[in-house]
């Protein structure tokens, strides 16, 4: 069975986005390919995602252009369940699932439909949180720039007890993944 995995990156103060949600921060930084916890390797291992209605409406806007046309295709292939109390906008030809049930609820549907694969807590970081509370998170993987924000949205705005599996440098970022200790 694959794990449930908080994968993001972070500004080196512990911010993955800025007041007002924005990831333009992180944009533009470079990361090496390959390795345990590289994006491409990581994201080749997920069979479905989720994220909360901020992340969704940052991907949904930055993937349009000034008059609102679609730039970008969804970026992913997998379903994406988006956790809101708004209807979201919608994206055409993609697989997102609006939800208001608990995170356990969801979590139930997405492991069948992954299987054997990861699913993977996109963000934010209260989302992450939920599954945390609810003892549904195994690993959080962390890709920290060189940069600070001074304010933001937290990393994971809780406590949680972690151990270190593994450190590597990813161009500008240091990665780090770590087991969640229950």
């Amino acid at each position: 069975m694959g794990r449930t995995v908080y994968y993001t990156a972070t500004s080196l103060d512990g911010y993955i986005a800025t007041t007002d949600h924005s990831l333009d921060w992180l944009l533009g930084r470079t990361s090496s390919e390959g390795g345990a916890m590289d994006y491409d390797t990581f994201i080749g291992g997920v069979g479905a995602l989720c994220m909360g209605a901020n992340t969704y409406a940052w991907i949904h806007r930055e993937s349009r252009d000034a008059q609102g046309a679609l730039t970008q295709s969804w970026p992913y292939r997998q379903p994406c369940w988006v956790f809101t109390h708004r209807t979201p906008a919608p994206w055409p030809g993609a697989d997102v699932r609006p939800t208001r049930e608990p995170v356990e609820v969801v979590h139930e549907m997405m492991r069948t439909i992954a299987g054997d694969r990861d699913v993977w807590v996109v963000g934010g970081g209260e989302l992450a949180g939920q599954f945390l509370d609810r003892g549904l998170l195994d690993e959080v993987v962390v890709n920290i720039a060189p940069v600070t924000l001074g304010t933001g949205r937290p990393l994971l705005p809780r406590r949680a007890e972690l151990r270190r599996l593994d450190t590597a440098v990813s161009g500008e970022f240091v990665a780090s993944r770590f087991a969640v200790v229950r």
